[in-house]
């Protein structure tokens, strides 16, 4: 592939500032009639072309970031956005947001075509990736597009993202439970096809492998992240595991359910067993008893999105290329009563 021509080679080649080629680009009339004669010299015979994102970006005329959001009923999504809002602000960017109402059977195409037809800086694209729905966006990323910014989604070569190591947060959180002295733990993933849900087992099945254990399936259920469907996740694997002694829920919300079950059911959180969330949603710490969970600070990803794709657009303002970047959060363990062993 040919060496991309910047502004600053043609600097470099007609002895001037990175302004100064800026300027007469721009056709200012600050720039002697010698200079310009050079400088338009170097250009042509270098073969510049000026990016027309980075041209718009100088002339002040792309200040609005686009935003893909699905999800704004949980936590999560809605924080991020919450995050992404409060960085963009900062910054003065104003926001133009789209939503995917069913994102398991859109792929956002339309949305992705209305942001890129109002002619936004940048994207930031916040739905959660389920199943291969992101995968036809790779056809849109090529040289000289809008920049996107992808959010929770497995590393992919040339993509900038950011994401919290939800792998990590299933490890801490299995890890804690074994500290604790619980030998009996089972797992409450939220939907297979999202990729937080498969991190999140499979760090619980990291430690619980390094431990030795084996037959792990008929220690695990399935829900969609709601309450109701932890309850009911909770029921069947108290059935089916009635010697059960902890349980890692793959979110708060369901964590809710899960607590509930156990009530139902005549066991008694932590005693009879013990129970960690994920997300460290504001009313875990006033669920009955207090929820241990892992904590996800999903404000300072929406902050740092923007703050990623700001980078990117600072770059084509200058003509530079920008390598993909890729940024990711750790987790944090909140203890709290619903894992604490009774002191007898």
């Amino acid at each position: 592939m040919a060496k991309v021509v910047t502004i600053k080679d043609v600097a470099r080649s007609a002895g001037v500032s990175s302004m100064t080629v800026s300027r007469v680009l721009n056709d200012r009339p600050d720039v002697s009639p010698k200079t310009r004669k050079r400088v338009k010299k170097v250009i042509e015979e270098l073969g510049y072309a000026p990016s027309e994102i980075a041209r718009s970006l100088s002339h002040g005329r792309s200040s609005t970031l686009g935003v893909v959001s699905s999800g704004l009923e949980f936590y999560g999504p809605s924080r991020i956005l919450v995050g992404i809002e409060k960085q963009a602000n900062e910054l003065g960017f104003s926001l133009m947001v789209r939503l995917l109402h069913n994102p398991s059977e859109s792929r956002g195409e339309r949305a992705l075509n209305e942001l890129v037809a109002n002619q936004v800086a940048g994207i930031i694209w916040a739905v959660a990736e389920i199943g291969d729905q992101r995968d036809w966006l790779y056809d849109h990323l090529t040289e000289g597009t809008t920049p996107v910014v992808f959010l929770s989604m497995q590393a992919r070569p040339n993509t900038s993202l950011i994401a919290v190591d939800n792998r990590l947060g299933g490890r801490l959180a299995t890890g804690h439970l074994l500290e604790q002295g619980y030998q009996n733990i089972g797992i409450i993933l939220g939907p297979r096809e999202w990729w937080e849900a498969r991190e999140r087992e499979l760090g619980w099945q990291d430690i619980l492998q390094r431990e030795g254990r084996e037959n792990l399936e008929c220690m695990k259920e399935e829900g969609d992240w709601t309450a109701a469907s932890g309850y009911k996740a909770m029921m069947r694997l108290l059935d089916r595991v009635p010697d059960l002694e902890a349980i890692f829920v793959s979110n708060d919300s369901m964590a809710l359910g899960a607590l509930q079950a156990a009530a139902s059911s005549g066991r008694s959180v932590p005693h009879d067993l013990a129970i960690i969330g994920f997300d460290d949603i504001p009313e875990s710490a006033y669920f009955s008893p207090p929820l241990t969970t892992v904590r996800q600070d999903l404000l300072e990803l929406g902050c740092q999105a923007v703050s990623l794709l700001n980078h990117q657009l600072q770059a084509l303002r200058n003509e530079e290329i920008l390598p993909a970047q890729v940024v990711i959060m750790e987790p944090g363990l909140i203890v709290r009563q619903s894992t604490l062993r009774t002191v007898t």
